[in-house]
Order: structure tokens, then C-alpha cells, then sequence
């Protein structure tokens, strides 16, 4: 692979944070982008690069407005992903019943699309107390770029 894609979809910055401290864990191996959804152009997805999507919640199960842009990029252009691997970590809050879904939108156009989703989608839950940037990192420590 020539380089990890940290993706995110937020609504209050708190999925780019977690982005920042997977990309910093990453530091000194493989060329690292972080990039905004809302500012990735679906055509430049390669199967030569790994994507790490970091993705919130928002409202009622809904993506987050910088997801947005992303997920109907995809869903108009309907563009071949055979190849692309990603693995996907969710943010959310289980006391409510739409726990992690904004996340689960943005994983089910990609592998509706043929990309390969890759070790065990994380998620971090709000309710617990816990910080999602410790939950992730300790997460993104289990892809195979790490093993």
C-alpha cells in the first residue's frame, strides 16, 4: 500500500480529533493523509491506499453534515471499488437507538460498491464515560497495517 487515508464525517470536530491522534499513533510508517469527507473526491479512492473512515452520528441515525458529501458522491457516481480496503470506526451514543448509524450508511454504500471492509469495525459508545481518541487508537493498534 502506498499511503493510509484517515477519513472523517463529523458534526462537532470530535471525529477529527480522533482522526489527528490515529494519524499521530501512524507517524513514521507509511505516508499518512487525514482528510475531511466533505473535502475527498470519491475518484481519487485506490485500491493502492488503505482508508481508515472515522464517522459520527448525528440527529436521528443521520450521517454528519461533512459526511454528507462523501456518501452521495458515492451513491450518484456508483464507481467501481473492487480492490479499495477500509476499516471503519463509529462514534456514537447506544442510549439512543441509532447508535453508531452514521457510520453504518457510510460502510454500507462502500461495500455496496465493492470496496472490502478489513478488521473489526470499531466503535466507541459516548455513554460509557470513556474518550473515543483512546478507544480508537487502541482499535486502529489491530489493522493490518500495524500487524
Amino acid at each position: 500500500m502506498s499511503r493510509t487515508v484517515i477519513l472523517y464525517g463529523t458534526e462537532s470536530g470530535n471525529a477529527e480529533l480522533v482522526a489527528e491522534d490515529i494519524g499521530e499513533e501512524l507517524d513514521g510508517g507509511a505516508a499518512v493523509v487525514i482528510s475531511d469527507m466533505s473535502e475527498f473526491d470519491v475518484a481519487e479512492l485506490s485500491s493502492e491506499d488503505f482508508y481508515i473512515i472515522i464517522c459520527s452520528t448525528h440527529g436521528d441515525g443521520e450521517l454528519p453534515t461533512s459526511a454528507r458529501p462523501f456518501h452521495e458522491a458515492l451513491s450518484a457516481a456508483h464507481p467501481d471499488l473492487s480492490g479499495v480496503k477500509y476499516a471503519m470506526f463509529g462514534l456514537g451514543d447506544s442510549t439512543y437507538e441509532t447508535y453508531s448509524q452514521g457510520s453504518e450508511h457510510v460502510d454500507r454504500v462502500l461495500t455496496e460498491l465493492g470496496a472490502e471492509r478489513v478488521g473489526e469495525y470499531g466503535r466507541h459508545d459516548a455513554a460509557d464515560g470513556s474518550l473515543p481518541n483512546d478507544a480508537a487508537v487502541a482499535w486502529s493498534r489491530t489493522l493490518p497495517i500495524f500487524v
